[in-house]
């Protein structure tokens, strides 16, 4: 398990220092401080649910004192999501079609594009700690859906998550893969090793599939999120494989990439028309909250990549100071 990460303000510091601690009932914790605060705070609340922490007594994961303070960050955090994303509207066709029109009117820009045609070494290094937040615990969010779901929606998320977990053998698990990817950079693939290095920014990516895949009553939305990240998974990853050969690396770096290149381009239409449309035909009143969770994603992985072209374009790095940089140098 990871050690516990430093404080980046009142609320991640208080709230590590109780963590250091056995859980107790007069827990009272402040509000945070600024965004880099709110979501360091939150990322260590859910990461209880994942594999916690090094020196942290496990009965702190159901604690009623933190689940309230985890809560009161979570009402803050969904209201900056729905400032970012809009709030959920009905989609006005078929659940697979308003999935696909809302990933053609993308206007993100390209971070894959850039890697493929130009990003130095240093850059994909950085590329590879910011996605280490997520890639190591790859799939693990979006499976807290599965006890939620039943008949056609379960065993289209079966069907995608089984690949996601390398079919079966240890080897081939999508976050193995990341992780061999992670050393052939010459990066330190250990579980949560960066996570002081990563800003708010790129942790809001993975606070918000634990924010709707914990939480029953966003099932639609996690289920969305799921389809759009598999729609827009294959061609970026092609891109940055393409990226990484590059820049001389071999199989042992772009194999992750490689892999999602075919296995996404299967689970496309299976998380569109089975998982997403299937959830929509047999709940309804769900459509508006899958097509959210969707918009989400692409406005947080918009941000993020925004976030990390301009730094890289100004000359410097897109972790937080102290990060092994030569991006920057």
């Amino acid at each position: 398990m990871p050690a516990l990460p430093e404080p980046r303000g009142a609320a991640s510091e208080a709230l590590l220092a109780a963590l250091r601690t056995p859980p107790h009932p007069d827990l009272a914790l402040p509000e945070p401080d600024d965004d880099e605060d709110l979501q360091l705070s939150l990322y260590c609340c859910y990461e209880l649910h994942y594999r916690g922490f090094d020196d942290v007594a496990e009965a702190w994961e159901w604690d009623p004192s933190l689940l309230a303070f985890r809560a009161g960050l979570e009402r803050r955090f969904e209201a900056d999501m729905l400032a970012l994303a809009g709030s959920p509207e009905a989609p006005a066709d078929e659940m697979d079609v308003a999935l696909r029109e809302l990933e053609a009117s993308d206007e993100a820009p390209s971070l894959s594009k850039y890697v493929e045609r130009e990003a130095t070494a240093a850059q994909v290094e950085e590329l590879l700690i910011h996605r280490s937040a997520y890639q190591l615990k790859e799939a693990d969010p979006h499976s807290w859906v599965l006890p939620r779901l039943w008949g056609g929606p379960k065993a289209a998320m079966v069907e995608i998550q089984a690949d996601e977990y390398g079919g079966g053998r240890a080897d081939r698990i999508h976050a193995e893969l990341f992780a061999g990817s992670m050393r052939a950079l010459g990066l330190d693939s250990a579980y949560g090793a960066y996570l002081d290095r990563i800003p708010g920014v790129t942790l809001s990516t993975v606070n918000l599939m634990s924010l709707l895949g914990l939480h029953r009553s966003r099932r639609g939305a996690i289920a969305g999120h799921l389809a759009m990240f598999e729609m827009t998974s294959s061609i970026p990853n092609r891109r940055y494989a393409a990226g990484l050969r590059r820049l001389g690396h071999g199989e042992d770096a772009t194999a992750f990439f490689d892999v999602h290149v075919v296995a996404d381009a299967v689970h496309e239409s299976v998380a569109a028309v089975d998982l997403a449309g299937g959830l929509a035909r047999q709940e309804p009143a769900l459509a508006p909250d899958i097509l959210w969770g969707a918009r989400a994603l692409l406005a947080v992985e918009g941000r993020w990549a925004t976030h990390l072209l301009t730094a890289w374009e100004q000359g410097r790095s897109s972790l937080l100071a102290g990060a092994r940089s030569p991006a920057a140098a």
